[in-house]
């Protein structure tokens, strides 16, 4: 246990910061995971994977389900960046993610795992779990810096929740164009 905290109080505030990332986007992964070994009766993955795909049928062009996907992932992401509250928010997200996904594949008659894994491939995967990380990852960040009365940190907030922004906006025309044209 010493070796974790030597190696943790022997790295730079910017290693720090990496290895705080990696270690959330590797643990939103498990939690997302975790989420798809729920046990699910057809009925509730039918009616979870009818609210999935009401979105799809309110929204039938690029443009509507390009800004319905990005208001609906910004805000989760935004509430991840809430101090505290924003990581515990972000761990339920993204293990109702992992429910929803089981949900689907049921309805499709593939395995829960295979589906995740189909996902990982994609690029929206990791477009929008870099993006859960890092107002994850921040949430914890910002708690500690303003409770040491370290005030630069919100500028840090600031940058990073451009950045997520951008990503989920990326993310939100790419999804958009591939649940419509693939």
């Amino acid at each position: 246990m010493s070796a974790i905290w030597s190696f943790w109080k022997n790295a730079s505030p910017k290693r720090k910061r990496i290895y705080s990332y990696v270690f959330v986007f590797v643990l939103a992964v498990v939690i997302t995971f975790a989420g798809t070994l729920v046990p699910l009766g057809v009925e509730e993955a039918n009616k979870l994977s009818d609210q999935v795909g009401q979105m799809l049928v309110e929204n039938d062009d690029l443009t509507s389900l390009s800004i319905a996907i990005f208001v609906n992932n910004c805000r989760i992401c935004l509430i991840m960046f809430i101090p505290v509250f924003g990581a515990l928010f972000g761990v339920l997200s993204l293990f109702s993610t992992g429910v929803a996904i089981k949900a689907l594949s049921i309805v499709q008659g593939v395995s829960p795992s295979f589906m995740l894994l189909a996902l990982m491939i994609g690029p929206i995967f990791w477009i929008e779990f870099i993006a859960y990380s890092l107002g994850m990852t921040e949430s914890v960040w910002l708690f500690r810096r303003l409770t040491q009365r370290r005030w630069k940190e919100l500028k840090r907030a600031a940058i990073l929740i451009g950045i997520t922004v951008g990503l989920l906006a990326i993310g939100a025309v790419v999804e958009s164009w591939m649940i419509l044209f693939l």
